[in-house]
């Protein structure tokens, strides 16, 4: 029998990547690679890299020293290793990767891993380092196994991309040069991936996307309530959720579908970016101000209960003092449950890296800090609101102290309480009894509400 080969997967960045990186492995699997622990383990180590965040390129270059002296290691031992960089830093640098790290064996792009065997194929030949970062006219998820992948929390959770790229060109943003332009995969393709997820025991499905409500697959009316509106009827299948969104796709039928269907969770990440219309139109948002709160209007009449979530960036190239003071306004205006928050950093090769006015570093410190005491009190009080609700929690598996166990309430945060584990897997009623940063305390009920 041949030696069983092991793969490790180091992941950066969005929840997409972590859906990528667990069809990487789908896709070896045939090829003998079963699950490492450690890199120091694997015949093949995989960088799965994200490149919004500041310095992620230094980063990756950081992480390939510290595996150049395992791979070094293991070789003077005869235990060959196969070190692949993959995701959006790898599309992003390409070459260059190679340049200053010759020792890697495959660079290849967010679109291309569905080539993978092929890849390692030629890097075992020792036929010299391969690199694909070329966007395919066929859809990589044409090409993928059968497998409900990227499942986490015992598999009651589970995470499924339905739209990768971006139309929107966004003046901060790479994500259109690096993964591309907006593709969506059929309607058929992603109901038969949720429903292996469900019978392998997912309970809850996240669609991802970069602009996930820009899908506009065949099938399900080519629309994303129609999509949500299919899932929603796959038995066993009890909480749907989507990400992330952009406010120009949210169409009135998307809206709708939050009042119509009860397995949407009363959740949604919509990013907004700043309140400064002369910001959003420097940024290419191609939306205003009135019309996010507009958006956000008409989803709390279809949804009472919903909870919104966003991004913002401070400090953009030429925003001033009365454009931040706008972006804490529109905060006070929709009052966030929770909220993202960033200083600009100039992203090669986009239009807002070489704009003039770029703000001084302290500035941005200084609005940062600002914003995010705003956006840490907001979240304080929406956690606070929800003590002396009944919830319906989601126990996804043990709590963090002998006797917890612990879930997610319909607005994503934790919430832990003492109760039996063989609750585990069910959605269950809690009375929410205490708020704490960034989670809840709750007792199971099994008759009463809360008193």
């Amino acid at each position: 029998m041949p030696t069983p080969k092991r793969l490790h997967v180091i992941t950066w960045g969005c929840q997409m990547n972590a859906y990528d990186s667990a069809r990487m492995a789908d896709v070896l699997a045939p090829l003998g690679y079963a699950p490492a622990t450690a890199p120091e383990d694997a015949d093949m180590v995989i960088l799965n890299t994200c490149h919004i965040r500041d310095r992620a390129t230094e980063k990756v270059f950081s992480e390939l020293g510290r595996l150049r002296v395992i791979k070094a290691a293991r070789a003077e031992a005869g235990r060959p290793t196969i070190l692949a960089v993959a995701g959006c830093v790898a599309q992003a640098e390409g070459a260059e990767i190679l340049a200053r790290a010759p020792y890697v064996d495959i660079v290849l792009g967010p679109q291309t891993y569905h080539r993978l065997p092929e890849m390692v194929a030629q890097a075992s030949r020792a036929a010299g380092a391969v690199i694909n970062t070329d966007f395919p006219a066929e859809s990589k998820f044409d090409h993928l196994p059968d497998a409900a992948a990227a499942q986490t929390a015992g598999g009651l959770t589970a995470f499924l991309t339905i739209q990768e790229g971006c139309n929107k060109f966004c003046s901060f943003c790479v994500v259109p040069y690096t993964r591309g332009a907006e593709a969506s995969r059929p309607a058929a393709s992603i109901l038969a991936e949720a429903r292996r997820m469900v019978a392998g025991g997912a309970r809850e499905i996240t669609l991802l996307g970069q602009n996930v409500n820009a899908w506009h697959g065949e099938g399900a009316g080519g629309t994303l309530a129609g999509l949500l509106t299919a899932l929603a009827g796959i038995p066993g299948l009890i909480r749907l959720r989507y990400t992330t969104s952009h406010p120009r796709d949210m169409d009135a039928a998307l809206i709708a579908a939050h009042a119509s269907l009860p397995q949407l969770m009363p959740y949604l990440h919509l990013p907004v970016q700043s309140g400064s219309d002369r910001m959003l139109a420097a940024m290419n948002r191609r939306h205003t101000a009135a019309e996010y709160l507009d958006i956000v209007g008409r989803l709390r009449a279809a949804r009472p209960d919903l909870a919104m979530s966003s991004d913002f960036i401070v400090g953009h190239p030429g925003e001033t003092e009365a454009d931040f003071e706008a972006t804490l306004q529109l905060i006070r205006e929709v009052r966030f449950a929770q909220a993202y928050s960033f200083k600009y950093s100039q992203r090669p090769g986009t239009p807002a890296a070489g704009a003039p006015f770029q703000v001084a570093e302290a500035e941005k410190d200084r609005r940062l800090q600002a914003l995010q005491d705003l956006l840490r009190s907001q979240q304080a009080a929406f956690n606070a609101s929800c003590v002396g609700l009944t919830v319906p929690v989601l126990v996804t598996g043990p709590g963090r102290h002998p006797g917890q166990i612990a879930g997610r309430a319909p607005w994503l945060q934790p919430v832990h309480l003492t109760a039996p584990a063989a609750l585990i897997g069910q959605e269950i009623p809690v009375c929410i009894v205490a708020a704490h940063t960034n989670s809840l305390s709750g007792e199971f009920l099994k008759e009463k509400a809360c008193a």
